[in-house]
């Protein structure tokens, strides 16, 4: 019988501990919460102070009486749940239903799988943290009363099966306001003019008007004024900008660039993440931190000096912005940065080498790039058509990774051709579009999760479940709206004939909102 009897929460991790501690050990699981509010009752007394309810789940009871018998034979407990609320939670019920004996139980904490973290853990046990503890309680109390009190009014006035909660109910709203909003929106049409001329080497340079023409009239009236203009490079000015990293996964901003780069829903992503950790991969996936440990900054410097070269290397500390921050954890990191790749399952791969690119990206240096802007000028008006271009001069950290955004139609900055001051271009056309206001756009996970952080509404381990939830119920709805035909006009100078037609384009069409 082994001397030390190690509890965790899943089995996956259990397996991977249990590698690295030898035979004095056997780990085992507790497969998440052993003890729950009731399900039949609110389980909360609220004229005794609060006083929450727990019992032991019908499901778990073989389990428990099995953890009880093994933890009375075993020298020592090692509690070894995760850092977190939740964690420190499992680990006091765990020692309340186990009735553990305090000269026989060590609480552990680690926040990666790996062998130095696992033993560093055992050489510095500590007792349970009860403000982690009392923490978790109020949240499990504050959710229970919410549900209990709310969810039988939604029964009564909307359809039974209903359910209210703190944070999917938060999420409902924000969607409902933003769809309101949508349909409140009155479009505005306006014409936006885009052209092309050719510098004397035949190289195209792309411009805008940086103005719009409320009506058809006025942008035919500018037209026409172009008609026998002749264009010059009136302006030239190249100045040089830097584009800075951003920082390492938290747990909100994991889940909105695998939204992005990798379409993952929310929900898998952080299932995947799950598995990674349990494997020993990346460090603890729940996280609101953007720090680097000493040991991580200085393994990337190595990495990327011994890959890309010196030059590329810029070690940083990040600080987190959101206002709630715990700060418990790292940052989601790969737990050995000389791994570039793991041989695993397809979307696992795809999500370590998401994780391992952002880690070394936010240690590298700058990226130098030459921001050119141009002004053409015409004889016949005094508006100025603008075009600008962007030159890598050094590509740093770009390198290796670019962050995502969220919205749909950013244009990329492209190249200029060598210009100089007083060139004569000819324009091969100039276009005025009738363009439309556009409203703000629907939810995507990605953006409904980054709205949430920025309100402090919910935590980073709340995210997934809440939008699973609030999905599965039917509350809202997540798919591809067709939109509908709208018509728009053009109107084209091409040599030194204007012509219009009418277009169609479709308007609100949206995927994955």
């Amino acid at each position: 019988m082994a001397k030390n009897l190690v509890i965790v929460e899943s089995p996956a991790k259990a397996k991977t501990i249990e590698k690295f501690l030898g035979t004095d050990f056997q780990v085992e699981s507790s497969y998440g919460h052993i003890a729950d509010l009731p399900s039949k009752e609110i389980g909360v007394d609220v004229n005794d102070n609060f006083k929450p309810k727990y019992e032991v789940s019908p499901d778990k009871k073989a389990l428990v009486k099995k953890l009880k018998d093994l933890s009375k034979k075993a020298d020592m407990v090692w509690l070894a749940s995760d850092e977190d609320r939740e964690g420190e939670a499992i680990s006091w019920h765990l020692a309340e239903e186990l009735k553990l004996d305090p000269a026989k139980t060590k609480r552990i904490v680690f926040h990666e799988i790996t062998k130095t973290a696992i033993l560093k853990a055992i050489e510095n046990p500590r007792d349970i943290n009860y403000n982690l503890v009392n923490a978790q309680q109020a949240r499990r109390v504050l959710d229970r009363l919410v549900g209990y009190e709310l969810s039988p009014v939604l029964w009564k006035k909307v359809k039974g099966g209903l359910s209210a909660g703190r944070v999917q109910s938060v999420s409902v709203r924000l969607i409902v306001e933003r769809e309101r909003e949508i349909q409140n929106f009155k479009a505005v049409g306006s014409y936006s003019i885009s052209a092309e001329f050719t510098n004397e080497a035949g190289k195209t340079v792309k411009a805008k008007l940086n103005k719009n023409f409320n009506t058809k009239e006025e942008a035919q009236a500018f037209l026409e004024k172009n008609v026998n203009a002749n264009f010059n490079v009136a302006d030239l000015e190249t100045k040089p900008t830097k584009k800075s990293p951003t920082a390492p996964f938290t747990t909100s901003t994991l889940q909105q660039e695998a939204a992005r780069k990798l379409y993952l829903p929310v929900g898998i992503t952080m299932q995947i993440a799950q598995r990674l950790y349990e494997a020993g991969l990346i460090t603890y996936m729940r996280t609101d931190s953007v720090n680097l440990s000493q040991d991580a900054m200085a393994a990337a410097q190595a990495e990327i000096t011994s890959y890309y070269g010196a030059a590329y290397s810029k070690p940083r500390n990040y600080n987190t912005k959101s206002k709630g921050a715990q700060e418990a954890h790292e940052a989601i990191r790969p737990t050995d940065m000389s791994r570039h790749t793991v041989d695993i399952d397809r979307d696992q791969a795809r999500l370590y080498d998401l994780i391992w690119k952002r880690t070394l990206a936010s240690q590298m240096s700058d990226a130098q790039l030459e921001r050119t802007n141009v002004k053409i000028a015409a004889n016949t008006h005094n508006e100025y058509f603008s075009a600008t271009g962007e030159v890598i001069k050094f590509d740093g950290f770009l390198k290796v990774y670019l962050e995502g955004n969220d919205e749909d139609d950013e244009e990329q900055e492209g190249m200029l051709p060598a210009l100089k001051v007083n060139e004569k271009l000819n324009h091969k056309f100039i276009a005025a579009t009738e363009r439309f206001s556009r409203p703000a756009s629907r939810y995507t996970e990605a953006s409904l999760v980054k709205k949430l952080e920025e309100l402090g509404i919910g935590r980073p381990s709340t995210y997934a479940p809440t939008i699973s939830t609030i999905i599965n119920r039917n509350y809202v709805e997540k798919g591809s709206f067709e939109g509908t035909e709208r018509k728009y006009e053009q109107l084209t100078l091409i040599g030194k004939e204007i012509k219009s037609q009418t277009l169609k384009e479709n308007s609100g069409s949206d995927k994955g909102k």
